[in-house]
Parts: C-alpha cells; sequence; structure tokens
C-alpha cells in the first residue's frame, strides 16, 4: 500500500524545483518578450493595439496600450533575469486578469486559457519567487 507514495513522490524531486522554476520563467518571459515586441517597434502596431482596446470599450486606451506592453515587456524582462520575481508576476497576474476580465471571457473557456495560464504562472512566481538560479537569489532578494 506504501509503495505509491514511492512511485509519486520520487526522492530528489524538491532539488529540481529550481531547473523547473528557472525553465518556467525562461519560457515565460520570452513569450511576454515576443509578444509584445511589434508593438514596442513599431508604432502602427501600438496604434492598432490601441484602436482593439477601445474597441473593446477599455478606459483610456491610449494609456492602457502602452501600459499594458510594457508591463508585459517588463515582466518578461524580469522573468529572464529573475529579478523583482515577486513583483513582476503579481504584475503579470493583474495584467491577464484584467484581458480575461475585459475581452477573453468573452472568447469563452478555449479563448480565455492562455491568459489564465499566464495569471497561473503570474501567480506561482509573485508567491514562490525566482529560484535558486536567479538575480533574486544572488541579491538574496525573497529567491
Amino acid at each position: 500500500m506504501s509503495d505509491w507514495k514511492h512511485i509519486v513522490v520520487q526522492p530528489g524531486w524538491a532539488i529540481r524545483r529550481d531547473a523547473v522554476l528557472l525553465a518556467s520563467r525562461l519560457t515565460i518571459g520570452a513569450f511576454l518578450i515576443w509578444g509584445v515586441w511589434d508593438n514596442i517597434v513599431d508604432p502602427a502596431r501600438m496604434s492598432e493595439f490601441r484602436n482593439f482596446l477601445a474597441f473593446h470599450d477599455f478606459p483610456m486606451p491610449g494609456i492602457a496600450a502602452p501600459l499594458s506592453v510594457y508591463a508585459q515587456f517588463m515582466c518578461g524582462v524580469a522573468f529572464l533575469a529573475g529579478i523583482g520575481t515577486r513583483w513582476a508576476g503579481l504584475i503579470c497576474a493583474i495584467n491577464f486578469a484584467v484581458a480575461i476580465a475585459m475581452v477573453d471571457a468573452k472568447l469563452g473557456i478555449r479563448g480565455a486559457f492562455p491568459s489564465a495560464c499566464l495569471i497561473l504562472f503570474g501567480l506561482i512566481f509573485a508567491t514562490i519567487g525566482a529560484g535558486r538560479y536567479s538575480a533574486d537569489a544572488i541579491l538574496n532578494r525573497n529567491p
């Protein structure tokens, strides 16, 4: 009866936690940067995003568009470096909660799933931190 615990909870899995956090941070960070890079380097794309927000009745889309884009970019950079990870996770979660509330909820579960995953990863990073392989750990700031 106790054999299943040995199978499910393998010794040594806990030490892989930091490697999994690193892989998750790198993946999510790169995805966030990739997702907004075109808005940063091309004013026409930022304008298109502003118009998208206006269409979905966001207040002050001229401010909301760059705010969201640069928040996502900075969260991506923070996740990649593992610096300020807890704050970046919280900002990421809030940004994508707004995205679900204002846009993605209308798309159903499948449409909202990517944003929901980014909320969850943001909350994981906000609560667990960046792990051992991070600038936060090197600086001894809430690893």
